[in-house]
């Protein structure tokens, strides 16, 4: 019996040999398989993972191209900013890193959490920025706690310094970070989320110039993120700096003689279109776009009446008022209908059908020619003048002057204003034109619509025998080592073909506006040098139904047009300020102030003189526009 319990025994510990043996086959097996299925099948992907796990790439963003004057003085240069970023493979918790994010910087967690999501489908190793505009003591706290945030890295771009303010805001503009309706766009293919962009004015217009190349460094971190050495560095390549064309101290005068007003001032050398100053009043702080908008501040400027997010030389569209008589005067000597002894009798009004057309004095001029018309500003003078001349010939002769259609000066958003004829009417109404909307139209008034830009570019046309040239911006675009790369040179968009008999009478009359006694626009007179200009001031609205003209919104415009030295043009002005009531009160002023300093520049005025007073001790001034 014992035997026969041995060799079972014996068979049973064979059996149970032979069956570890099996199953330890089977795991070598598996083991060789799975070593095989990774060793070749998964190599790849386990080899992008192993890199991942301990490289980083860190981008480096490039440089804006400063924005410097035409005699190049810095406007605009660019200052350090932080923004924090994740890298998302590094990420174990989104929701406890995003809450703790939006704890410490103050931005709501269903942003953050969107700025996560939009990420999704890039590499797992690219730092996805969730938010911009760092304070220091935030910068601090996320470095101190790097380790119980894994994923997170504090990068530094440059942005935008405006030492200004709202310096200057309408015509630089701002930066801010690229949305996703532009990522979507050709022109944005190479921008990453969280990259800065220029939005609007230069910095938009010139953004493929200005904004550089970025660079990128691949480091090596450690299982715990730190950093232990650089593999490999891309330098980034700065933006290219712009030359404008515009005066730095000039344009400081400019925006002061605005003041808080809303108003907009353009100057032109007349001799090549280069825009020497170019201001639109009152502005705003584009450094507050590069971050987070506060939001009483956006309310701000959103209900403020003066409407300081808008571009008013270029997008503002107002009735020229009586600076549109120098159209409509040189229309009627071309046409014949008028030459210089050609007079009216200025009751005060003039009456067609059953209406009646008023001059702005009430008493009226008396007898006046085109001379006394022009500095006086003669509204029945102007009236007659259309009435015979029809609304399409002074549609024709405004638009040989860029009325109706933007000049291209090369800054988006660029309005055209409007130039009504007869065919539009019918076409738009189904009615014909009635010989009394021509009179409005004739002084300014009407349908008809202007930018500050075009009256200043019709007053460059006017001192120069019809030549305009194409307003622009930019000197010349300058390399990295401070060299020119590209020059934009004078562009004459038209040469308007009157006779310069006709320029010259014109003139004259402006010339009498400024300085001559019951001139409209005494206050832009500068003694040392002769100007020529013309006053206007457009209705709002018709005084009527109860709207009280007190009200700021139902104030007139005032405008204010010039060009100096009379004998030898060099520079054009052009002036509105919204709701200021009378060209020669509150736009000629501004004019006048802009010119003295030119010339202050240029050496030919050597100290600030007083105003004469006349000889009843009262400051010379002109009524009327």
């Amino acid at each position: 019996m014992s035997g026969q319990r041995y060799i079972r025994a014996g068979q049973d510990t064979t059996k149970r040999l032979y069956y570890i043996s099996i199953a330890a086959v089977i795991l070598f097996l598996i083991l060789l398989s799975r070593l095989w299925f990774l060793q070749f099948i998964e190599v790849d992907r386990l080899r992008v993972m192993s890199e991942n796990n301990r490289l980083r790439f860190i981008p480096v963003a490039a440089s804006r191209g400063a924005l410097l004057d035409r005699n190049g003085k810095i406007i605009v240069n660019n200052t350090p900013s932080f923004s924090l970023a994740v890298i998302p493979n590094e990420v174990k918790d989104i929701t406890y890193l995003v809450e703790n994010i939006s704890r410490i910087i103050g931005v709501d967690r269903e942003e953050l959490l969107s700025r996560w999501t939009k990420s999704k489908g890039r590499a797992k190793y690219f730092p996805v920025v969730l938010a911009s505009g760092l304070t220091r003591d935030q910068v601090e706290y996320f470095e101190e706690n790097r380790l119980r945030l894994p994923g997170i890295e504090v990068e530094v771009k440059p942005v935008r310094e405006y030492p200004g303010g709202t310096f200057s805001s309408h015509l630089l503009g701002y930066i801010a970070e690229v949305s996703d309706k532009e990522l979507d766009m050709p022109d944005f293919s190479d921008y990453n989320p969280g990259d800065y962009i220029g939005k609007n004015g230069i910095e938009r217009s010139y953004e493929k110039y200005l904004h550089g190349e970025d660079g990128g460094r691949q480091i090596e971190v450690d299982a715990r993120g730190r950093y232990l050495r650089t593999l490999s560095e891309n330098p980034p390549v700065p933006g290219q700096s712009m030359e404008l064309t515009i005066d730095l101290d000039l344009q400081r005068a400019a925006e002061k003689a605005l003041g808080d007003k809303a108003a907009a001032v353009i100057a032109l050398d007349v001799n090549n279109g280069e825009v020497l100053s170019f201001a639109s009043s009152p502005g705003f702080d584009p450094a507050l776009f590069t971050g987070r908008m506060p939001p009483e501040k956006w309310k701000s400027y959103l209900e403020d009446k003066r409407h300081p997010l808008e571009n008013k030389a270029l997008k503002g569209q107002y009735p020229p008022g009586s600076t549109f008589k120098v159209i409509t005067a040189l229309a009627g000597l071309s046409e014949g209908v008028i030459d210089e002894h050609t007079t009216v009798n200025c009751t005060g009004e003039h009456k067609l059908g059953n209406a009646t057309f008023r001059c702005w004095n009430k008493k009226g001029h008396g007898r006046i020619d085109l001379k006394g018309a022009l500095r006086e500003s003669c509204d029945v003078y102007f009236y007659l003048l259309g009435e015979k001349l029809g609304v399409d010939k002074i549609a024709d002769y405004a638009r040989r002057f860029s009325f109706g259609e933007p000049l291209g000066i090369g800054i988006d958003g660029e309005k055209g204003g409007f130039v009504p004829t007869s065919a539009w009417k019918e076409k738009k109404t189904g009615t014909k034109w009635f010989k009394g909307e021509t009179l409005p139209v004739s002084i300014g008034q009407g349908y008809l619509t202007a930018t500050t830009i075009q009256l200043a570019a019709m007053t460059a046309g006017l001192a120069t025998d019809g030549k305009i040239y194409r307003p622009h911006l930019v000197k010349r675009i300058l390399d990295r080592e401070g060299k020119t790369a590209r020059e934009f040179p004078p562009e004459l968009l038209k040469k308007i073909d009157l006779k310069a008999e006709h320029f010259r009478l014109v003139r004259e009359g402006l010339l009498a506006v400024v300085n001559e006694p019951r001139g409209t626009g005494a206050a832009a007179r500068l003694y040392e040098v002769k100007v020529a200009g013309k006053t206007g001031t457009s209705q709002v609205v018709k005084m009527k139904d109860g709207k009280n003209a007190s009200s700021y919104q139902f104030r007139d415009h005032a405008l204010f047009i010039a060009f100096a030295p009379y004998e030898k043009p060099e520079i054009a002005v052009a002036v509105v300020v919204e709701h200021g009531e009378h060209g020669g009160g509150a736009a000629a002023p501004v004019a006048g102030q802009l010119l003295r300093k030119y010339f202050e520049l240029k050496g030919v005025i050597k100290r600030t003189e007083p105003r004469v007073e006349d000889e009843d001790g009262d400051e010379e001034s002109g009524g009327g526009d």
